[in-house]
Order: C-alpha cells, then structure tokens, then sequence
C-alpha cells in the first residue's frame, strides 16, 4: 500500500512563496513519475505540474509556469512543489499523486495513489 503525505500548505499573502512537500512511504518510489494537483471550491481537479523518475524532465500548467517548481529527493522519497509569486487564484487544495507509467501526463486517470492534500490560501 502506498501512502503519499502532503504538508506545507498554509496562508499567505499575494506574491508570497509556500514549499510543499509530499513524502512517500514506499521505497519503489524513486522508481515512479509523481504529479501535484490541485482543487479550488466549486471546481474541477486540475494539473499543476509532474516530474520524471530521475528528475530530469518537468512538465507544468501554463498558469504556473515560471512560477512554480517541481522537484524531488528519491533519497528522502520526498517530492516538492516550490510556489513563487502566488496569487489569489492559486487558492486550492493541492494534492500529489503517482504516475502509473513514465510519462508526464496531466491526465488525473494516469495517476493511482493520491495524498490527502494540503490546503493552500492566498489572500490579496
């Protein structure tokens, strides 16, 4: 079973910076592509950004491109979602899930486990 535990999340003003973190408890890890997610009130799930096994590609939304960055420590099985420059509209639960195969999809039916999420406020 595999266990994905975000934490991170907070409240911040508008142009602000959070760090989540998302720590995995199965030691197969560093052998998937992880994904972060992310829901705001009233709407649907939407693709924030995904990273490759190794690290070594990246894929974003274009809401956050620049903005954001993904990263990982398979030494820690731990993946991150750095947010830069937040605004309002960044407001959402945010949530990191696995791939199931290599590829960096935004697709929510390519990924299996799923954290509990972490909630992520920006205040104008």
């Amino acid at each position: 079973q595999v266990q994905l535990v975000e934490s991170g999340g907070g409240l911040v003003q508008a142009g602000g910076s959070l760090r989540l973190s998302c720590a995995a408890s199965v030691l197969t890890f560093s052998y998937y592509a992880m994904g972060w997610f992310r829901q705001a009130p009233g709407k649907e799930r939407e693709f924030v950004a995904a990273i490759t096994w190794s690290g070594g590609r990246t894929n974003y939304a274009d809401s956050v491109n620049g903005r954001f960055t993904i990263s990982r420590d398979n030494a820690k099985n731990t993946v991150y979602l750095q947010m830069n420059r937040l605004k309002p509209e960044d407001t959402a639960v945010y949530y990191c899930a696995r791939v199931k195969s290599a590829s960096l999809s935004v697709s929510l039916t390519d990924y299996d486990y799923w954290g509990q999420g972490t909630q992520v406020t920006v205040s104008s």
